[in-house]
């Protein structure tokens, strides 16, 4: 079985600063893309970033210049340091990462649980 399981969410003021864990367990062949997605209260869920096995990036404009995400493939880890919040920034926040487990032979996308951050004016 694979597991993510995310860490660091809480609530911060404003201009305030948080850092985003999500470490994948289980039996692992290979990770390809890992990424973190938010969804507000009453909202779809959207992207905020991505990052490719090789370190290529993407933000969505809304967080660009303020966060940054960043893996470390030995610790089958993304992070997301999230600095300069804003109260729009409130949300659940989710990691995902598409994963080849041993014996499958295509990745398969899987979610952690979620995590709150409250982001106070």
């Amino acid at each position: 079985q694979v597991q993510l399981v995310e860490s660091g969410g809480g609530l911060v003021q404003a201009g305030g600063s948080l850092r985003l864990s999500c470490a994948a367990s289980g039996s692992i062949f290979s990770i390809n893309a890992m990424g973190w997605y938010r969804q507000a209260p009453g909202k779809q869920r959207e992207l905020v970033a991505t990052i490719t096995s090789g370190g290529s990036t993407n933000y969505a404009d809304s967080v660009k210049g303020r966060f940054t995400i960043s893996r470390d493939n030995a610790k089958n880890t993304v992070y997301l340091q999230m600095n300069s919040l804003k109260p729009e920034d409130t949300a659940v926040y989710y990691c995902n990462a598409d994963i080849q487990k041993y014996g499958v032979g295509f990745p398969i996308r899987y979610w952690g649980q979620g995590t709150q951050v409250t982001v106070s004016s």
